[in-house]
C-alpha cells in the first residue's frame, strides 16, 4: 500500500502538467493571439511527464534496493542463527564429555581406588573451569574496553618463550626464537600487554601441542612498513583443508584435534584479540609438512 501511494505520487509532475497544457490551451482558443500559452503549456506537459519518469525511475531503484536489503537481512539473520545452532552444540558437546566423566567417577568413589577416581574427577572439572573461564574472556573481549600502553614485543615474546621452555614437551621439540638486533630491534605495539602476551602464548601452546616430538616449532618476528609482524610456525601435522574455514569459530575441533587437550576457543580469542588491536591474523598449512600462524600488529605511532 505504501509503495502504490509513492508511485501515485510520482505521478503528480505529470498531471499538473497536463492540467496546465489544458488551461493554456483553452485560453488559446478563446483568444487567438496568445500562441505563447500553448507552447508553455506543451513545456509544461513536456517538463512533468520527465519529472515523473525519473521520480519513477527514482522510486523502481529504491524498491529494488529495498528488496536487496531485505534478502540481504534475511540471510544475515539465517547465518547468525545457523552459528548460534552450532556454537550451542558443540558446547553442549565439550560440556557433555567431562560432565559424564565427573557422574562416573562419583559412582565409582566408593570402589576403594578413590585417590585415582578423585584425580581424574578434578581434572574433568579443571577442563570445564577453562573452558568457562575462555567463554568468559571472549565475550568480555567484545564489549569491554582495554587500556593501552606501549608494550614491548621483543620482551613480550621472550617472556612466552622462556615459559615455554619449561614445558614437558620443549624438551623434546627443536624449539627457537628469532627477533632482529640490528639495526635496531622491534618497535613497540600500543595495546594491552596481557592479552597480547595470551595472543602469542595460545599460537605457541598450540604449536607445542600438535607437533610431535623431534619437530621444530619456531617463533619469529620482524618490523614490515607500519607493522610488527609475529609468525609461529611448526612441522606438525597440518590442517586439513576442510577444516580450514571453521578454526577461528568458538569451540571447533577439527578431524586433528581429536584427542588433544583444549577448549576450542584458543583461536577465536586468539582473532579477537587480534581485530581488537586493529591486526590482521592468517594461517598457511600444508597437510603433512606444517603450519604457519601470522600475526600482523599496526606499530605505535
Amino acid at each position: 500500500m505504501k509503495r502504490l501511494a509513492l508511485w501515485a505520487v510520482s505521478l503528480i509532475p505529470a498531471c499538473i502538467g497536463a492540467t496546465v497544457t489544458a488551461t493554456l490551451a483553452l485560453g488559446q482558443l478563446n483568444n487567438p493571439i496568445l500562441y505563447l500559452r500553448a507552447d508553455l503549456g506543451t513545456l509544461s506537459l513536456l517538463l512533468g511527464i520527465g519529472l515523473s519518469t525519473l521520480l519513477m525511475l527514482a522510486l523502481g531503484g529504491w524498491a529494488w534496493l529495498e528488496n536487496q536489503h531485505g534478502q540481504t537481512l534475511t540471510q544475515t539473520i539465517l547465518r547468525v542463527a545457523a552459528d548460534r545452532r552450532r556454537f550451542l552444540q558443540r558446547l553442549d558437546h565439550e560440556l557433555k564429555n567431562p560432565l559424564t566423566a565427573i557422574r562416573a567417577g562419583l559412582v565409582n568413589v566408593g570402589d576403594g581406588d578413590s585417590a585415582e577416581t578423585l584425580s581424574s574427577i578434578q581434572a574433568q572439572v579443571q577442563r570445564i573451569s577453562r573452558l568457562t573461564a575462555d567463554l568468559r574472556k571472549l565475550s568480555e573481549l567484545e564489549t569491554r574496553p582495554f587500556e593501552r600502553s606501549a608494550v614491548d614485543m621483543a620482551d613480550l615474546l621472550q617472556q612466552v618463550f622462556e615459559l615455554a621452555q619449561e614445558r614437558p614437551e620443549a624438551g623434546t621439540r627443536r624449539l627457537s626464537l628469532q627477533l632482529p638486533q640490528a639495526p635496531w630491534p622491534l618497535p613497540a605495539i600500543f595495546g594491552d600487554h596481557d592479552l597480547l602476551l595470551l595472543v602469542v602464548h595460545n599460537l605457541l601452546d598450540n604449536a607445542l601441542k600438535f607437533t610431535r616430538p623431534s619437530g621444530t616449532v619456531e617463533v619469529r618476528a620482524f618490523e614490515d612498513g607500519a607493522a610488527v609482524v609475529i609468525e609461529v610456525a611448526d612441522t606438525g601435522p597440518g590442517i586439513p583443508e576442510e577444516d580450514m574455514p571453521h578454526i577461528w569459530e568458538e569451540l571447533y575441533r577439527g578431524q586433528g584435534a581429536r584427542g588433544v587437550p583444549g577448549s576450542g576457543l584458543g583461536l577465536a580469542l586468539t582473532s579477537a584479540i587480534v581485530q581488537r588491536h586493529g591486526g590482521q591474523i592468517v594461517v598457511r598449512s600444508r597437510p603433512g609438512q606444517g603450519t604457519v600462524f601470522t600475526v600482523r600488529l599496526p606499530i605505535k605511532s
